[in-house]
């Protein structure tokens, strides 16, 4: 396991009246692509800004290599920092752009001219030193971008929003780029957006953020998977997000059917959430003639007494195709489903839903309006 680069201890920062980071707790492994992701205004740039030393933290430290920085200056730390706005100097070519910080650091001629070469491989642009950055394309202004940080061998890079002003394929070729960059550079990547898509495709570790406090940290998959609350659940991705009772261990309720699940440790009828992801509700086509409202089809029961799994039936209500996938609201005992299914079912198709007790998520509910903004229970 890489050993801790960075450690945020008890870090709180305000704007004025308006707290943006309440005792915030994290900590960044050599060598990890992390990403700080979470809607406008829930701290993550100001928490990158407190990394980078362009804002001091009311309260807390910011430990580098074991060393406390929390007071030094930006241009004194091991880190540089990508922005969404590349800040290119137009007057001078890429060459020069390249060797801008190298020079302000009296390096060698022969060591700059080495490194720019070095630079415009790694970002495949070899052809382009002599260019200026007005002829350049959006993507390629934003590989010379990360070309001029690199050059300076930080052992952090930080990225603030760094794709955002690039159209959608730019934007996806570039993610690949820069997960290529982290394998070859071998430094700690730290990066923030709001982009789900972006988060999941290329980090090693995903920290949500919301109100100024951390909601879940993880991998990719156990992020997606197995959000720890609504939040995270509704941010990440989409989700059915159902109000549902826990009856006992791996037993739950949803929209008043018994559904085994795999989940414990909740106790007995508990108000709880249930999250099911769109891609694992499972659709059976039911016969035309098949009369809803007067089925028993809510009713079966199996050896065990137990109603079984898809005794929730419905009608799909809106159909819409994504290339990848078909994306259907089905209205089910009140409730509109979201599915994702590579099926077709036709807007007033009649159907039972199925889904796999290991694709049921339980949470706690929260008690109160503010609690999906409270802090992760370390």
């Amino acid at each position: 396991m890489s050993k801790h680069l960075i450690d945020l201890q008890n870090i709180s920062k305000s704007f004025g009246n308006h707290l943006v980071l309440d005792e915030m707790n994290l900590y960044i492994r050599e060598n990890e692509f992390l990403t700080l992701l979470g809607p406008s205004g829930c701290g993550k740039t100001t928490t990158l800004r407190i990394i980078g030393g362009f804002e001091s933290p009311d309260v807390g430290k910011v430990i580098f290599d074991g060393v406390d920085i929390t007071h030094l200056a930006p241009n004194k730390r091991q880190l540089n920092t990508v922005f969404q706005k590349y800040a290119l100097f137009t007057h001078m070519t890429i060459a020069e752009n390249i060797a801008f910080g190298l020079k302000i650091k009296k390096k060698s001629k022969s060591y700059i001219d080495d490194k720019i070469k070095y630079a415009l491989k790694l970002v495949n642009l070899e052809e382009y030193g002599n260019r200026y950055p007005e002829s350049l394309s959006g993507g390629q202004q934003q590989r010379i971008a990360i070309a001029r940080a690199i050059v300076n061998e930080p052992k952090v890079l930080l990225l603030d929003e760094p794709l955002g002003a690039l159209d959608l394929k730019l934007r996806q070729d570039m993610q690949y780029e820069l997960i290529r960059l982290k394998k070859e550079l071998g430094i700690t990547f730290i990066y923030v957006t709001h982009d789900q898509e972006e988060a999941l495709t290329m980090s090693d570790t995903i920290v949500v953020m919301n109100q100024g406090y951390i909601q879940q940290i993880g991998t990719p998959e156990m992020i997606y998977n197995e959000p720890e609350n609504a939040f995270v659940a509704d941010f990440i991705g989409d989700s059915n997000i159902i109000s549902s009772t826990m009856i006992r261990d791996e037993l739950v309720e949803i929209l008043g059917v018994k559904f085994p699940c795999v989940d414990t440790g909740f106790g007995e009828n508990k108000p709880v959430d249930a999250v099911i992801r769109p891609e694992d509700v499972e659709l059976i086509k039911l016969p035309d003639d098949f009369d809803i409202a007067t089925s028993e089809y809510n009713s079966s029961v199996d050896s065990n007494g137990f109603e079984q799994i898809g005794r929730i039936q419905g009608v799909v209500t809106h159909l819409i195709f994504k290339g990848v996938h078909y994306e259907m609201e089905v209205m089910a005992n009140g409730f509109e489903w979201l599915v994702h299914s590579t099926s077709m079912f036709a807007v007033g198709s009649k159907v039972g839903i199925n889904v796999d007790p290991f694709n049921i998520q339980i949470m706690n509910k929260p008690e109160s309006e503010d609690e999906e903004a409270a802090p992760i229970e370390e």
